[in-house]
């Protein structure tokens, strides 16, 4: 008799809808949990059974519930994995499986500084790097490497609490918000100091090992943003010469197998183009948003590795069974302010995910979702044998998704996909930053045509208000042939037409001349 294993699923959203449907697909049964906020979220609809509880975060929470429901293990998603020193251990001692890197490893990619110390000590090259503790720390490193430096929690991750230090003047309040944030969110105030090298590239390793054997699923490069959000991830990268791409993965694997790394995890690395130079960065165990980039060209569900790790203690694979088919682009949809940052709340009034060949979603959103909890929403995935195409794709994706009523990244991304960085694969911080200033800056406008619009609407009646918004060419061009009956009406219309047509008034210059 064949032993049917019930897995706990202690996450919620999109996450929980893609773990859920390797659980169902091999056999397993898939249970979850659920919080108050998230007790009409569709991952609900996926499990078998669940448990309320307040945060995905209380291991205590989530082990009770585990227990309740008659669960064998527990698969924490994305990024639980940090917050919580014991998380994997408390599991474990509960007579649970737990479907991720055991604690050991958590705790070893949790100190940025010791394991920074390590590589090195391993021959893996890393930046010049110093826990600071003052501000005149900061001041001191700088005479030594100059200016653009980058300030980073010891246990942080996701960007959160990282700061970009261009002189002398910003060191004092960006040193103080860092270590705030550190001892807030990390419960370890140490910072410390590198160089910021700002044409590098984030390029990273997906590994996956159970203690005696590692190895890779290549690698895949990310767009990340000036708030540290990572909004594109192509895999393979665009970047990577062949003797730079074989460098890295051996030093990823290096590094895994020398920690006796189990289950999956991500290496990090930057490599610098124009000094043609590699350096790691730092270790994230266990499954990460970007993971769907390096399955799509694999063909592996990385998973399915994973609970096969966790109950049976094999990979089942072998290095050279992994090849790379084809080219992937990832784009990342937050809900929130594409001008702030700030998280956005409010309900889907409609919904639409782009289809057609070579796209598919991972999504946790449906018309009538009311103020998802968490910022990332939804996954678009473009898959083609040749870039070119997988650009296409992935462009045309963007331009089908519609999300009304909630607030999202969208259209900034149709504005990123747009320019020559991501036409060329220009993923640096850099030129990043620029397209950044002017989508903010375009972004901006458009708000304050909204604001002209539906504040002409609350002072005149619809026909003065038609009269009035005819001053701009933009407005008109919209407006034009448009009948509406009433002001609530009027106003909803005008607004969601200016959003939704942002990117044919707005369009960033491209450079014509091709690169070399």
């Amino acid at each position: 008799m064949v032993m049917v294993y019930r897995v706990l699923i202690a996450a919620g959203g999109e996450v929980a809808i893609r773990i859920a449907r390797t659980l169902i697909e091999n056999g397993f049964t898939p249970l979850g949990v659920y919080t108050h906020t998230d007790r009409d979220s569709l991952h609900r609809k996926y499990v078998v059974e669940d448990f309320e509880i307040h945060s995905y975060e209380d291991v205590d929470e989530v082990i009770y519930a585990a227990q309740q429901l008659g669960a064998d293990g527990v698969h924490p998603g994305y990024g639980v994995l940090l917050n919580e020193s014991e998380y994997a251990e408390k599991i474990i001692r509960s007579d649970l499986v737990f479907i991720g890197p055991p604690q050991s490893m958590v705790s070893v990619a949790r100190d940025k500084i010791a394991l920074k110390t390590y590589a090195e000590k391993i021959g893996i090259p890393t930046l010049p790097w110093l826990v600071v503790e003052k501000p005149e720390d900061v001041i001191e490193f700088a005479g030594e490497y100059g200016y653009p430096l980058i300030l980073k929690p010891v246990a942080g991750k996701w960007g959160i609490g990282v700061r970009v230090v261009y002189s002398e003047g910003e060191v004092e309040d960006k040193y103080k918000y860092s270590k705030s944030i550190a001892s807030k969110f990390f419960k370890d105030p140490r910072i410390y100091v590198e160089p910021f090298i700002i044409s590098a590239k984030h390029v990273e390793v997906q590994v996956i090992g159970d203690r005696e054997k590692v190895i890779h699923f290549y690698d895949r490069e990310c767009l990340i943003s000036p708030r540290f959000r990572r909004l594109f991830t192509e895999a393979p990268s665009p970047s990577l010469k062949s003797e730079t791409r074989k460098i890295i993965l051996d030093y990823a694997v290096q590094l895994a197998r020398s920690l006796r790394y189990e289950n999956t995890g991500v290496v990090e690395f930057l490599y610098d183009p124009r000094a043609d130079k590699v350096y790691f960065v730092e270790l994230n165990p266990g499954l990460s948003p970007e993971h769907s980039a390096s399955e799509v060209i694999l063909k592996r569900d990385i998973v399915k590795k994973q609970l096969e790790i966790a109950f049976y203690k094999v990979t089942g694979l072998k290095q050279e069974e992994i090849s790379v088919d084809g080219c992937a682009i990832q784009s990342n949809i937050y809900a929130e302010n594409p001008i702030t940052g700030e998280k956005s709340n409010g309900r889907v009034e409609y919904y639409m995910e782009p289809g057609g060949p070579g796209v598919w979603v991972e999504s946790e959103l449906y018309e009538g979702l009311t103020s998802p909890p968490r910022e990332l929403v939804a996954k678009i995935i473009a898959w083609s044998v040749d870039r070119k195409t997988c650009f296409a794709r992935i462009k045309r994706a963007l331009y089908e998704v519609v999300v009304g009523g909630l607030q999202t990244n969208i259209d900034y991304l149709r504005q990123l996909v747009n320019s020559s960085v991501f036409e060329f694969g220009e993923y640096n911080f850099g030129e990043v930053e620029k397209v950044d200033r002017l989508i903010a800056s375009r972004l901006n406008e458009v708000e304050d045509l909204h604001a002209v619009v539906l504040s002409s609407l609350l002072e005149f009646d619809d026909k003065g208000a038609k009269k009035y918004v005819r001053r701009s060419k933009a407005l008109s061009s919209i407006l034009r042939g448009e009948k509406v009956s009433s002001l609530k009406r009027s106003a909803w219309h005008y607004y969601m037409a200016l959003k939704t047509t942002l990117e044919r008034h707005y369009s960033l210059p491209k450079k014509r001349e091709k690169r070399r």
